[in-house]
């Protein structure tokens, strides 16, 4: 199982990055994926989720910033993420679970995934 994060840099406030979570070894359209970003000194955060059939959610601190999307031909969930802060500098990490769903609203949980990836840092300047 892998769980690749890409699509990290250094910004400046206001820009725009896109970051990628490549995935491989599951079952793509079983899992929902989520992203989480630490700071230096701070807890690891939510940042939003994707389930497999597409519904997202994302943190309060990123609402109408961040986007979420998945292309299940390509086993790849994407963060979209505009209007950048200063604060959003972190290590962004992608995850799968196979416990969180509809049915079961845990995404925020990071104890709930099953599978992470390595990281991608993203920088902000201001």
């Amino acid at each position: 199982v892998q769980l690749q994060a890409s699509g990290g840099g250094l910004v400046q406030a206001g820009d725009s990055l896109r970051l990628s979570c490549a995935t491989s070894g599951f079952r793509f359209t079983s899992y929902a994926v989520g992203w989480f970003r630490q700071a230096p000194g701070k807890e690891r955060e939510f940042v939003g989720a994707i389930n497999w059939n597409g519904a997202s959610t994302t943190a309060d601190s990123v609402k109408g910033r961040f986007t979420i999307s998945r292309d299940s031909a390509k086993n790849t969930v994407y963060l979209q993420m505009n209007s950048l802060k200063p604060e959003d500098t972190a290590v962004y990490y992608c995850a799968a679970t196979s416990v969180c769903g509809v049915e079961r609203q845990c995404y925020y949980i990071d104890k709930e995934y099953d599978y992470w990836g390595q990281g991608t840092l993203v920088t902000v300047s201001s």
